[in-house]
């Protein structure tokens, strides 16, 4: 299964390059994320139970983190002329291409909505929260809400990442990307649907420790602070707003967080 996808993901990046996202190439991302959904391969930086993540969060998720991954491989370490010192790119200059090759991928897809905000509200209802991470549109009656979140992450690939972490964490609230777009100060935001959750009233800190322990982390700031570490994750900004107590379970539910992988 290595070779095979070593292959595929080789396939892919050399069509990309020679041919940008022409038909041929966006068949050869679409037979690959097809690969992944029906469980034939898979990608190396999850482990299983954070590849199930990463399939629920959808097709349109995969494809922008294959685009990503290309975007990131793209900017190689370049020798600087007459040294022989080499310069990586920095985190700022990967994020502007993954964001610019994403939206090129996704306005061939038609994942692209250039009016999100009168889109998401004539289809799923007005704007009911916003936050530094998120607008979020609900109507009433429906199971589901929308949101346009942007990444407050150092990439745009680390935040495709953190939906398929929260996905593993949290399936209660899984997120689904739908599309993508940039808002009116051209932030870069994933339109994603997810569960609605009743809030009976926020977690308390106890309980929000209580529910991060049963999963593998610990509180890392002395019992204090809001942001846990596992064995492969940090978990942070699990603060009460992020944490409802379901109207429903009666359990602590976590809505949003930042999850990443620890840097090895």
């Amino acid at each position: 299964m290595e070779s095979s996808n070593y292959s595929a993901i080789s396939q892919i990046n050399t069509s990309i390059q020679s041919n940008a996202f022409s038909e041929h190439t966006i068949q050869l991302i679409d037979n690959y994320i097809n690969d992944i959904l029906n469980g034939r391969t898979n990608l190396d930086r999850f482990n299983l139970p954070e590849h199930a993540g990463l399939c629920t969060a959808g097709a349109p998720l995969i494809g922008a983190y294959i685009v990503c991954n290309y975007a990131r491989t793209s900017l190689e370490p370049s020798r600087d002329a007459g040294t022989s010192q080499t310069s990586s790119p920095t985190n700022w200059e990967i994020d502007a291409k993954q964001e610019k090759m994403v939206q090129q991928w996704a306005e061939t897809k038609k994942l692209w909505f250039p009016h999100a905000e009168q889109y998401i509200t004539t289809t799923f209802g007005p704007k009911i929260a916003e936050g530094a991470e998120a607008k979020v549109y609900y109507k009433d009656g429906c199971t589901s809400v929308v949101k346009a979140r942007t990444s407050i992450y150092s990439t745009l690939g680390k935040a495709m990442e953190a939906i398929a972490l929260h996905n593993t964490l949290f399936p209660e609230t899984q997120m689904s990307v739908i599309g993508f777009t940039r808002d009116s100060d051209g932030l870069f935001r994933c339109i994603l649907t997810q569960p609605y959750i009743g809030c009976k009233r926020l977690a308390t800190k106890k309980e929000i420790d209580e529910m991060v322990l049963a999963k593998g982390f610990h509180d890392n700031y002395g019992g204090q602070g809001v942001n846990y570490i596992g064995n492969r994750l940090y978990l942070e900004d699990m603060h009460p707003a992020n944490v409802f107590i379901d109207i429903l379970t009666d359990k602590p539910t976590c809505i949003d967080c930042i999850v990443k992988f620890i840097a090895k």
